[in-house]
């Protein structure tokens, strides 16, 4: 089964990081789109380098 997630706000980000991460536990494919609207590099940084999230797909 593949997920995909759509992400816009810096609130939604944060909010979601349980669920990828148990989602990423279970060994499920998710996919994160993150629109960008409240985008901020660090943020994304922190994200990529704990593997909270692989490979954002921005849009």
């Amino acid at each position: 089964m593949s997920l995909v997630l759509v992400l816009g706000t810096r609130p939604q980000v944060i909010k979601s990081v349980p669920i990828i991460q148990q989602m990423l536990r279970q060994r499920l494919d998710v996919k994160v789109i993150h629109t960008g609207q409240h985008y901020d590099y660090k943020l994304s940084k922190i994200f990529l380098k704990r593997r909270i999230y692989r490979s954002p797909m921005p849009i």
